[in-house]
């Protein structure tokens, strides 16, 4: 299927600036969650195109690339950031082909990597170093200098949203990347670097190897010339990604997902706070590394919290990505039968609502109807595991004391909120809270390009978004002059 003429080839790798076939020549059907047909072939990139890519991100730095001042690279990357602005719908079409998800979530994301390149194109060549107060006779300072080669393997949820976090940081704090798509995700990738290459990126500063992550995968983290790796995805993914990586001693960033709570107190405006509640579980079909699978409500008012969450939940609609409902579906069949394997774990009984899956949802699509628990024991699997899937529980508890040890009593520590209208609690709980990102009587804020973000525990380590990406992303250097 063809999208646009700007796409040139959807079953190619993208490397030194050109397309061309992956070294194994064996393409890889991309399916339409919504309908379960073949979208269209993607190349399969092995360890050769790996090998390929890493070697053109070097030469970018020996050359073009690597003699580019900040400033320079910061209106390049303000440019790539117009060129995604240009071309908004057509890439929010194709996200929601690709991954399910629903025409304005997905043009949401076009718009938010739209911004992660503005803003790292104006940040570009803001990152300083600093003066060092030392012995008499010395000067001493720092630098950030850029690791090298950057590899970023991100998974197939929010492809335009994770490209914009990472790519972007990377390439302004002066790497050369090889980014390495989900094989159920790619399309948006691909186009990105042909509108990354429109806007003056200099070929082999940045590089698409389309594959499973078996071979592209495996192949990039365990890659020797690869100086940094940026992971997204799995516990499990993450753990070999981090192995392979040792190996050569590269830095990781994991961001490996979450189960998240919301911490509702007696006094809460619950009006303010009930969308937030459902929304922050229910987005993407809740396949969101921050969704908010957890609910933990102060036992006087969780009856009624659950009972407003379930009128909503009755409302929501599910159907394919391109009807633009409440929910898509899942992006493939074995994530719907992971989810149904959980819902299969939950008691018919302690279910309070369920969403409707739409008549006219097309046959062999990916659907599953978001599910409203309550009465589920906090060391329950729905309320320990990450589900990812549109699955919330209602959990409640009695005091403050009891409402942290529940919010932090799982593996995970990605993102968590409290909803208070007393100050000193909120303050209280933001310090007790286990999570990279704690938010005050909201949640998510509203994407947060400025916001690091990053987890605990098994969410992960390392920063993503905001300023702090670029931290890790360069590498300190100390000079220290003698000079009397």
């Amino acid at each position: 299927m063809t999208f646009k003429p700007f796409l040139s080839r959807t079953d190619c790798r993208f490397i030194d600036g050109c397309w061309e076939p992956a070294s194994g020549g064996r393409p890889l059907a991309l399916i339409d969650p919504s309908t379960g047909k073949s979208l269209c072939e993607i190349a399969r990139c092995d360890a050769s195109d790996v090998d390929d890519a890493v070697t053109s991100a070097k030469a970018s730095l020996a050359g073009e690339w690597g003699a580019a001042t900040a400033a320079e690279r910061g209106r390049i990357l303000s440019r790539i950031g117009q060129e995604v602005l240009n071309e908004v719908d057509t890439l929010a079409r194709m996200e929601a082909m690709d991954v399910g998800k629903p025409l304005t979530q997905a043009r949401a994301d076009a718009v938010a990597l739209a911004r992660y390149m503005e803003f790292y194109g104006g940040a570009a060549d803001k990152l300083h170093g600093e003066t060092i107060p030392y012995l008499d006779g010395y000067t001493v300072y720092t630098l950030r200098e850029p690791h090298g080669v950057t590899g970023h393997i991100i998974p197939w949820n929010y492809p335009m949203q994770i490209i914009g976090r990472s790519v972007g940081a990377a390439l302004a704090t002066g790497n050369a990347c090889v980014l390495k798509p989900s094989e159920d995700a790619c399309l948006t990738a691909l186009a990105f670097a042909e509108l990354a290459s429109r806007a003056g990126l200099p070929p082999g500063a940045l590089n698409v190897v389309p594959g499973i992550g078996e071979e592209a995968g495996s192949a990039l983290s365990a890659h020797p010339g690869v100086d940094h790796v940026s992971f997204t995805g799995s516990v499990a993914v993450g753990k070999m990604v981090q192995a392979a990586a040792a190996a050569h001693v590269a830095p990781v960033t994991l961001e490996l997902g979450g189960k998240s709570p919301q911490v509702v107190f007696a006094d809460a405006d619950i009006d303010v706070a009930l969308p937030f509640l459902v929304n922050a579980g229910i987005q993407n079909a809740g396949q969101t590394c921050s969704a908010s699978s957890r609910i933990l409500v102060e036992r006087s008012r969780h009856d009624e919290v659950a009972a407003l969450m379930a009128e909503r939940y009755r409302a929501l609609r599910t159907g394919p990505a391109l009807a633009d409902l409440d929910l898509g579906p899942l992006v493939s069949d074995a994530q719907k039968s992971i989810v149904e394997g959980f819902l299969a774990k939950g008691s018919s009984s302690q279910i309070v609502a369920q969403g409707e899956i739409v008549d006219d949802a097309l046959e062999g699509g990916a659907y599953v109807a978001p599910t409203l628990y309550a009465g589920v024991d906090p060391e329950h699997v729905l309320a320990q595991d990450e589900v990812f899937g549109p699955v919330q529980v209602v959990i409640p508890f009695d005091d403050e004391d009891h409402a942290t040890a529940i919010a932090n009593g799982t593996k995970y520590g990605l993102v968590a909120s409290c909803w208070t209208r007393d100050g000193a609690r909120q303050m209280r709980m933001a310090r007790k809270l286990r999570a990279g990102q704690v938010f005050l009587n909201n949640y998510g804020a509203g994407g947060g390009v400025e916001l690091p973000f990053g987890g605990r525990g098994l969410s992960g380590h390392g920063r993503e978004k905001g300023f702090e990406a670029m931290y890790g992303f360069t590498v300190s250097k100390t000079v220290a002059a003698l000079h009397g």
